[in-house]
C-alpha cells in the first residue's frame, strides 16, 4: 500500500482509535518531557557513585547497581557489550567500598564483577568487542582506576577479594587515551564530540559557564565538571542533574537531553505509518535548525550530525514543512555521508535517513538541482552494496540488525532507483521471513517487541501476494499486542546499550498500525498492541 493510501485510510478511523489515542499521548510526553525519556544506566550512574557522591540520590544508585548485577557477576547486555557497564559498575562499588559506610553488602558484587571481567570480559579480543562510541578510551581508563583503587584497599578488605591486576583486551592499548589526555592538559582544542566522554578525560569544557545545560548530553560529563568547578559555576548544569536524579528516584540515563533525536525519530517515523499526529508548534519548531548551516543535534552538548538532520528533515517534510535539505551537503564523503565528520566507521542507517530527506526533497520538487537526483541515485546504490548476503543490513548505531534492516528497506522501497534496489528489498523481506521465531517474534538475543516492530516494516513493503507474508505478520501483531507493554531492552549504541522510551513505543505503533491495515483495513481488537493505558509521562 502506497504512502499515501495507508495516509488517507489511517487518517478516516481515528475515532476512538486506541492507535491515534496512544499517539496522542507520545506526542504529549514529547513536550512535556523535552530532555527525552531514556532507560537508567549502568555506566552513567556508575560513574556518579564513583565521582560524585556528593549528588543527592547517591545510596540509590548504589542500589540501582546492586539490584541490577547479573547472576553471573557482570552488567548489562549478553556479549562484549557488558564489558563498559561492568567495569563503570564495579568501579563505582570498588569507590564505595573503599568509603567504608557501605562495605559489608559490598564485598560480594565487586567479587562478582572482578571474577566476570577477568574470567571472560577482558579475556575478549578487541576485534570481536562491539563498536561502542570510545571503548578505546573507556576501557583502558576504567581498568586502570579499578587496579589503582584494589591497590589502595585495606589489607583486611582486599584479602578478601580477587586481586590480579586487570588486564586489557587483546589488541587494546592505551595510546589514544593518552593522546586525548595530553591534548587536554597541553590546551588543545578537541572535537566537540569528545565532551560526551569528559568523565574519562579529566577535561573541562572551554565553553562552560553558568548557562551550560549538560556537558555532552552526559550526566556523567555534567557530573565531572560540577566536581570539578563546583555546582555555583554551572547552576543550569547543576538543575539539569538534580532534575534527571529526581526524575530516575537516583539513576541517571544516557545520553541525556536527546531533545530532537526523540522528536525526530518519533515524528517520522507515526507520520511515515500514516498515523494522524498534531504536534504542539514548540515540538516542530525544535527541529527546524536542520534546516541551516551543518544541521541539528540530537540535543544539547552533542555536536550537529547527518543522522539526526535528515530524520529531521523528513519529519517535517511528512508534516507538510518541507525544507530543502542542503544542510547535508557538509557531511558527503567518497563513501556516502558521514554522520559527522572524522567519524570512525560508516553508518547505513545514517546514509538510509539522508536518502529519505533527499528523496522527499526531489519527490516533491522533480526539477531540482541535478546534484539531489545524483546524490539519490548514489545512495541507492551505496546502500546496496552494504547489504549482507543474507538479505539484512547491520548498523554501528543499532545493536539489532532489524532495526538496520528496517531503516535501509523503508529508504530503498519509497525513494530508491533501480532494480537492483527493489531486489535488496526483496531479499531483505526472504531474511526476515526465515528469522522469526516460534512465538511469532524476531530478535538477536531473544524476541523482542522493538526487533519484532521493525521486522513487521520490512514486510509490510511486500505485497499480499508473496507467500507466508501474510502469515507471518499476522504472528508478529499478535506477539506485539502480548508482548509491546512490557519493558525493552537496551539496543541503541551510547556508550553502553541504551533504550530510548519513546523512539521505540513509536516504532511498535507505527508497526501495529501497519499490520492492522493489512489485516483487515483496522482492527480494532488488536489495534492498541498493549497500549491503550500506557502513559508516557512516567
Amino acid at each position: 500500500m502506497s504512502d499515501g493510501a495507508t495516509r488517507v485510510l489511517a487518517d478516516a478511523t481515528t475515532a476512538a482509535d486506541p492507535v491515534a489515542d496512544a499517539a496522542r499521548e507520545l506526542i504529549a510526553g514529547l513536550a512535556l518531557r523535552p530532555w527525552g525519556q531514556v532507560a537508567a544506566s549502568v555506566y552513567e550512574t556508575g560513574r556518579l557513585v564513583a565521582n560524585a557522591p556528593w549528588l543527592a540520590g547517591h545510596h540509590q544508585r548504589i542500589a540501582f547497581l546492586l539490584r541490577s548485577q547479573r547472576p553471573d557477576g557482570a552488567w548489562g547486555p549478553p556479549e562484549g557489550y557488558a564489558l563498559v557497564p561492568t567495569l563503570s559498575a564495579t568501579d563505582a562499588l570498588l569507590a564505595a567500598l573503599a568509603d567504608g559506610r557501605a562495605a559489608p553488602e559490598l564485598l560480594a558484587p565487586v567479587a562478582g564483577g572482578l571474577d566476570a571481567l577477568v574470567g571472560t570480559l577482558l579475556r575478549a579480543d578487541v576485534r570481536t568487542l562491539p563498536d561502542t562510541p570510545a571503548l578505546d578510551i573507556i576501557v583502558p581508563a576504567l581498568v586502570d582506576t579499578i587496579n589503582d583503587r584494589l591497590a589502595g584497599l585495606p589489607r583486611d578488605t582486599a584479602d578478601r577479594l580477587p586481586r590480579p591486576p586487570l588486564p586489557l583486551p587483546a589488541g587494546l592499548n592505551r595510546d589514544r587515551l593518552r593522546a586525548v589526555r595530553s591534548a587536554v592538559a597541553a590546551g588543545a582544542t578537541l572535537p566537540p564530540k569528545l565532551a560526551h566522554f569528559y568523565e574519562i578525560l579529566d577535561a573541562v569544557p572551554a565553553d562552560a559557564g553558568p548557562t551550560l545545560t549538560a556537558v555532552g548530553a552526559s550526566p556523567a560529563a555534567t557530573a565531572a565538571w560540577l566536581t570539578a568547578a563546583g555546582p555555583d559555576a554551572g547552576p543550569a548544569a547543576y538543575a539539569f542533574l538534580r532534575a534527571l536524579i529526581r526524575d530516575g528516584g537516583g539513576p541517571v540515563p544516557c545520553p541525556a537531553p536527546i531533545t530532537v533525536f526523540e522528536r525526530a525519530w518519533v515524528l517520522s517515523g507515526l507520520r511515515r505509518a500514516g498515523i494522524t499526529i498534531n504536534p504542539p508548534a514548540s515540538v516542530l519548531e525544535s527541529l527546524t535548525a536542520a534546516t541551516a548551516g551543518q544541521g541539528i543535534a540530537t540535543g544539547d552538548g552533542l555536536p550537529t550530525d547527518a543522522d539526526t538532520t535528515s530524520v529531521s528533515l523528513d519529519a517535517l517534510a511528512r508534516l507538510g514543512r518541507p525544507a530543502d535539505p542542503a544542510s547535508l551537503w557538509a557531511y558527503e564523503t567518497a563513501d556516502g555521508f558521514c554522520t559527522w565528520p572524522g567519524e570512525d566507521g560508516f553508518s547505513v542507517t545514517t546514509n538510509a535517513h539522508v536518502l529519505d530527506a533527499f528523496g522527499q526533497h526531489v519527490t516533491r520538487h522533480p526539477d531540482a538541482d541535478a546534484r539531489y537526483h545524483r546524490a539519490v541515485d548514489r545512495l541507492s546504490t551505496v546502500l546496496v552494496g552494504h547489504q549482507r548476503a543474507d538479505g539484512a543490513w547491520q548498523d554501528r548505531w543499532h545493536a539489532s540488525p532489524y532495526y538496520a534492516t528496517a531503516c535501509c528497506v523503508l529508504a530503498l522501497a519509497e525513494f530508491g532507483r533501480g532494480a537492483a534496489a527493489a531486489e535488496a528489498v526483496d531479499r531483505a523481506a526472504g531474511w526476515v521471513l526465515n528469522s522469526q521465531r516460534p512465538d511469532g517474534s524476531w530478535g538477536r538475543w531473544d524476541g523482542t517487541a522493538e526487533e519484532t516492530a521493525y521486522a513487521l516494516r520490512v514486510l509490510l513493503t511486500v505485497p499480499t501476494t508473496v507467500p507466508r507474508v501474510d502469515d507471518a505478520v499476522a504472528r508478529g501483531h499478535a506477539y506485539l499486542h502480548e508482548s509491546a507493554a512490557g519493558d525493552h531492552r537496551p539496543l541503541w549504541y551510547g556508550k553502553e546499550l541504551y533504550c530510548p522510551t519513546m523512539i521505540v513505543r513509536a516504532a511498535v505503533l507505527a508497526a501495529c498500525r501497519l499490520a492492522s491495515i493489512r489485516a483487515s483495513g483496522v482492527d480494532r481488537s488488536v489495534a492498541d498492541c498493549g497500549y491503550q493505558s500506557r502513559k508516557t509521562t512516567t
